[in-house]
């Protein structure tokens, strides 16, 4: 199976790159990326296994005269590329519309006349806004953001293709975990990263917001499902954990006891997502729920000091 990853040196697509290079069903990884982010951590320092398997071509999604010739070549696209800078996905409309949403429509165009080539979208729970009660699929779409709003324009595309079995749409919860090209814009990232080197820690409102969270290790495995034959097509929810930030904290603070935590705009009504954890794994299953607190320990044997 030849396979192509859009965004592909970014956070995610490093790890399901990885992951993609070991198993035997994958014949060939191509990563399509413009390297937006500056992160060129896929392509120095790390000795993959079957690397012979592995090609990069640094282009940008919105190119789709580049494109084309690579998804003709695809048995399995993952779609990772995206606009996805948070906590700021309130500011700068145009590049997530641009990105997120055209980008998206351009890919789609294309496979539509390729019917025997497979889309994974990966979306975002964002698109179900902030709610009290726990997300499922059937759950009302309501994004508050930017970027929720323009994955959900994404998702209205891809949808065509999930009619024809031929898509797939994973609303991902928030990511966090270690590898090359972490992100430390991601919530939990970014307060390890703060605990490590500064003890101190910045959380906005009151804290009791709660988020849907998976591993990055735990959101790759997942996806190889889509390495079957005949997948089935749908839209699924992809999360293991329903955390507040103040849950988060305290896993942290046993983690670095001499943390100290600053709390800043208590009076803001922040957003809520829950996801309902029993549906979360209904088609992606093979992957077992982690313990944060030795996902997070595995993570600090990675800083340097």
């Amino acid at each position: 199976m030849n396979v192509l990853i859009t965004g592909g040196a970014g956070y995610i697509g490093n790890t399901l790159c990885e992951i993609l290079l070991k198993d035997k069903r994958v014949n060939k990884v191509v990563v399509y990326d413009n390297l937006s982010r500056k992160n060129y951590n896929l392509l120095i320092g790390k000795t993959y296994v079957n690397h012979e398997k592995l090609r990069f071509v640094n282009e940008d999604i919105l190119n789709s005269r580049t494109l084309k010739p690579f998804l003709e070549d695809a048995d399995l696209v993952y779609h990772l590329a995206a606009k996805v800078t948070t906590p700021y996905a309130s500011e700068d409309a145009h590049v997530y519309e641009q990105v997120n949403h055209w980008g998206t429509a351009e890919l789609v165009y294309a496979l539509e006349k390729m019917p025997l080539t497979y889309l994974v979208y990966l979306s975002s729970l964002s698109v179900y806004g902030s709610t009290e009660d726990k997300v499922t699929e059937q759950s009302m779409i309501n994004p508050k953001s930017f970027y929720g709003i323009s994955k959900k324009r994404g998702e209205d595309h891809v949808m065509r293709l999930v009619k024809k079995n031929q898509a797939s749409i994973i609303r991902s919860g928030n990511v966090y975990g270690y590898n090359d090209s972490v992100r430390f814009d991601a919530v939990i990232n970014r307060f390890m990263i703060k605990a490590n080197f500064e003890e101190k820690l910045t959380i906005n409102g009151d804290g009791n917001q709660y988020r849907s969270f998976i591993s990055v290790e735990n959101l790759s495995k997942a996806m190889l499902y889509y390495l079957n034959e005949n997948p089935e097509s749908g839209t699924y929810n992809l999360a293991d954990k329903n955390l507040s930030i103040n849950d988060v904290y305290k896993v942290i603070k046993e983690i670095y006891p001499n943390v100290e935590t600053i709390y800043i705009n208590q009076h803001m009504q922040l957003q809520h997502i829950k996801t309902d954890l029993n549906l979360a794994f209904n088609k992606l299953q093979q992957v077992d729920s982690t313990d944060l607190k030795e996902d997070l320990l595995e993570f600090k044997k990675n800083f340097a000091f």
